[in-house]
């Protein structure tokens, strides 16, 4: 295949990446009410969500449809990437590609959902430093994009495992290379869960970081037992084809 086909495929892919984006986005709009107020639940009455133009209400009113659109289509999108990738590889390559499409929606699903459950008590106790005589008012696109952005921050920091599992199959990372670096990997987890979790409580963090650290060590043992499989297939002689 040419380059200006590859490029026609990449468009096409794109386009109807966005086109389910975007029919996502529909319920979204839709959703836009009960979404917003499990959202702004966790607000006390002394705080409340401000909109400081006409239009604001509607910009967010958008960005939250947009966003309810990405992760309602994300099957969609995700097979959009495969199907462009998948042409060019080997039968056990594809089936590599639909396996790691599919666990990457799920952990990212399940970060995201982890943070679904977080984000409130984040807000819950960020609150609780107002003085109780004091009127927080929060400008509703600030408050609503760091309810977003924790929730996605979540969600990706599940796909570790995923990417080294990846490298791995793809020959850049070994299991042993992986494994003698979990100094490193311990440090990075809990400075990310630290950064990621704006809470005073260490436990959400902690929580979090021994998360990702499970979740490297499963990449890990993954990789390992692929390394088996590799070898004992070319001691038999046996093709990858």
């Amino acid at each position: 295949m040419r380059i200006s086909q590859h490029l026609a495929e990449l468009r096409t892919r794109l386009l109807r990446a966005l086109v389910g984006i975007a029919v996502g986005a529909v319920p979204g709009w839709y959703l836009f009410d009960p979404v917003i107020a499990f959202m702004t639940r966790p607000l006390t009455h002394s705080a409340a969500i401000n909109f400081q133009t006409i239009g604001a209400g509607f910009d967010l009113h958008v960005q939250v449809a947009l966003a309810l659109g990405v992760l309602l289509s994300s099957p969609w999108w995700i097979y959009q990437v495969g199907a462009f990738v998948a042409p060019g590889l080997k039968r056990r390559e594809k089936l590599y590609v639909g396996v790691f499409g599919v666990a990457g929606l799920v952990l990212f699903l399940g970060g995201a959902a982890l943070g679904v459950w977080a984000a409130p008590r984040a807000v819950e106790i960020l609150q609780s430093f107002v003085p109780a005589d004091a009127t927080s008012l929060l400008l509703a696109q600030n408050y609503i994009s760091f309810y977003i952005a924790l929730v996605l921050v979540f969600g990706v920091s599940f796909l570790l495992p995923e990417v080294l599992v990846v490298a791995n199959f793809l020959g850049v990372l070994s299991a042993r290379a992986m494994l003698k670096a979990w100094r490193w990997v311990t440090i990075g987890a809990f400075v990310f869960a630290a950064i990621a979790n704006p809470v005073p409580s260490p436990w959400p963090m902690v929580a979090q970081a021994c998360i990702i650290m499970a979740l490297y060590l499963l990449a890990v043992l993954i990789s390992w037992l692929h390394e088996r499989h590799v070898a004992k297939r070319k001691a038999r002689g046996v093709g990858f084809c």
